[in-house]
């Protein structure tokens, strides 16, 4: 038990915060206090972990601007996939556009969907979160407890806003990869760069997936993130407008 103590802390100390937030927000929001706390908990959280967004976005533009210089890469090294790779993780480092960088958001927030997935799925933290509900559906519902009453409907908006996300974001990977040359930071030739290529655009529909198992609350919490994801791509990674001079040294 002594191993898990941390988790419990944990959890008990979120099942606190998302209760005082509840009771906070129920003179507005009524029955869907509770859903409206697991919304601001989850920007609360991607504004914690903005500043590595924020280098995740850097990164990509630096690995942006290196496109040329590993398509040149690429065109000595066609065939020697070995040194082809090497070579262009080489300039990447020595540019400081690690892509190892893009996935730390994501990795982070693991643990916050983990402590949601309990407060809702056990009575750890003895919150009393479990009997909460939304549109009449217990925010532990799963969708394997059926879609009786307004669960069906509930699950469904909330799985086509993910679904609409998951494919806006894969199409954005898909250009953003063009764009570089290279599939999350790997040359888009060699071994296994064409099975890379296809699979990870499809990574952005694993959220829906993962929602199938997941709680409503946490589906809630899925939701919201993707959501912000969305909106941190259309304001963080706006094209950028190239300097007055750069465009005439082009002429």
């Amino acid at each position: 038990m002594l191993a898990f103590a941390p988790l419990h802390d944990t959890v008990t100390a979120a099942g606190a915060a998302l209760s005082w937030l509840t009771d906070l927000l129920e003179p507005l929001a009524g029955g869907m206090a509770t859903a409206a706390a697991i919304v601001l908990f989850t920007i609360a959280v991607r504004l914690l972990i903005s500043p590595l967004t924020v280098a995740q976005v850097r990164g990509e533009r630096r690995r942006a601007a290196l496109a040329p210089q590993v398509r040149d890469i690429q065109r000595r090294y066609a065939g020697d996939p070995a040194t082809l790779q090497r070579e262009v993780f080489a300039l990447y480092r020595e540019a400081d556009a690690n892509p190892i960088t893009g996935c730390l958001p994501l990795l982070i927030q693991a643990p916050f969907l983990l402590v949601l997935y309990r407060l809702f799925t056990t009575t750890e933290g003895g919150t009393g979160l479990l009997t909460e509900r939304l549109a009449g559906v217990p925010l532990g519902h799963h969708l394997g407890d059926g879609l009786g009453g307004a669960a069906g409907p509930l699950f469904g908006v909330l799985l086509a806003v993910l679904l609409v996300l998951a494919w806006w974001s894969s199409r954005r990977a898909r250009r953003a990869s063009a764009a570089v040359g290279t599939v999350a930071g790997t040359p888009t030739e060699g071994p296994g760069a064409a099975t890379l290529g296809r699979l990870l655009p499809l990574l952005p529909f694993t959220t829906v997936l993962v929602a199938l198992v997941l709680p409503l609350a946490a589906v809630i919490y899925l939701v919201t993130t993707t959501a912000w994801s969305a909106l941190e791509q259309v304001v963080l990674r706006r094209p950028q407008v190239a300097p007055a001079g750069a465009e005439a040294d082009r002429r």
